[in-house]
C-alpha cells in the first residue's frame, strides 16, 4: 500500500489523500476536495483513481467529487446512511465492509459515528495499520458536532473503537489542526511535557510534508484520549461547578468537547 497526503492549503487546511495499490497502479481517493492536486499526484505517479471514498457528507470533504468522477469515471463510496447527503454515491458502506484497491490493499470500514451520524474511517490492513479518520479524530484532537452530530457518539467512537486499536497505528487526519489542538492540550494539561515539545515541532513543520502521528503517542498528547489525568480533571472541576469528584471518562470527555466548542 502506497499512501500519499496531499495538503490542499486551503482556508479550511484539508488533508486529501491517495491510496495506491503498486502491484496494479490502482488508487483511492479519499475527501478529494482539491480534485486537480490528486489528479496531478496520480498522474506523476502513474497511477489510475478508480474509486472516492467521503469519510462523511460535508462540502469540504465531498465538493471535488463531480470533477473527479468527470476526469476518472471514479466510483464513490460512502458511509450507506449518506446516500441522500452525497450526491451519485455508488457504494454505501457498514461497519466492517472491505474497501479494496487494486490486488494488495485492504480497507477495513469502520462506522465511526460523532461528528456526523453517517461518517466512516478506513483502517488498513497492513502490518502498520494505517486509519483515515476524516474529521472524527484529528492530530491531538476529536472532530467537532456541530454539523449533523453528537458529542455522546463521539465519546463512543473514540472510547469504544479508536482507543482500541493498535498503538502503532499512523493517524491519517482530515485536517491539519495540530499546532492549535496541543495548545489546547496544554490549556487542559500545563503540566504535559510530550506535547509542549510536540507543539515546538509542529508550529515549524511543512504542511506539504506534515507529522504522521501514531495512537500512541495521540494517547500522551490528545487530550481527548487522557480522560484520567488528575490535571485534566482538577481544571475541568475549577472551569464546571457541577463536576463530581471522581468524574467518569464520558463525563470529562463531553466537558472538554464543550470547551473545545469555544476555545
Amino acid at each position: 500500500m502506497i499512501v500519499e497526503q496531499i495538503w490542499t492549503g486551503n482556508a479550511y487546511r484539508n488533508f486529501n489523500y491517495l491510496i495506491a495499490c503498486p502491484e496494479t497502479g490502482e488508487a483511492l481517493a479519499i475527501d478529494p476536495l482539491d480534485h486537480e492536486k490528486c489528479l496531478a499526484g496520480a498522474k506523476a505517479q502513474g497511477w489510475t483513481i478508480t474509486q472516492i471514498l467521503n469519510t462523511h457528507e460535508h462540502g469540504d470533504h465531498i465538493g471535488g467529487n463531480g470533477p473527479m468522477v468527470a476526469a476518472t469515471g471514479a466510483k464513490i463510496l460512502a458511509h450507506a446512511n449518506a446516500k441522500d447527503r452525497i450526491p451519485n454515491m455508488d457504494v454505501g458502506l457498514g461497519a466492517g465492509d472491505v474497501v479494496r484497491v487494486g490486488r494488495s490493499v485492504e480497507l477495513e470500514s469502520l462506522d465511526t459515528p460523532g461528528h456526523t451520524m453517517s461518517h466512516v474511517c478506513l483502517l488498513s490492513r497492513t502490518d502498520q495499520p494505517a486509519l483515515f479518520c476524516g474529521d472524527t479524530l484529528f492530530n491531538a484532537g476529536a472532530g467537532n458536532c456541530h454539523n449533523g452530530g453528537h458529542p455522546n457518539e463521539l465519546y463512543e467512537t473514540f472510547a469504544g473503537q479508536l482507543a482500541e486499536l493498535p498503538d502503532d497505528t499512523l493517524i491519517y487526519p482530515g485536517h491539519d489542526y495540530i499546532a492549535n489542538n496541543l495548545q489546547f492540550t496544554l490549556d487542559r494539561e500545563p503540566d504535559n511535557e510530550k506535547a509542549k515539545q510536540l507543539l515546538d515541532t509542529a508550529d515549524r513543520q511543512d504542511p506539504d510534508d506534515a507529522m504522521v502521528t501514531t495512537l500512541a503517542l495521540e494517547k500522551e498528547v490528545n487530550t481527548f484520549f487522557r480522560l484520567h489525568s488528575p490535571t485534566v480533571i482538577r481544571r475541568l472541576q475549577e472551569s464546571f461547578s457541577d463536576m463530581p469528584e471522581n468524574p467518569d471518562p464520558k463525563t470529562v470527555f463531553l466537558k472538554l468537547r464543550e470547551l473545545r466548542n469555544s476555545w
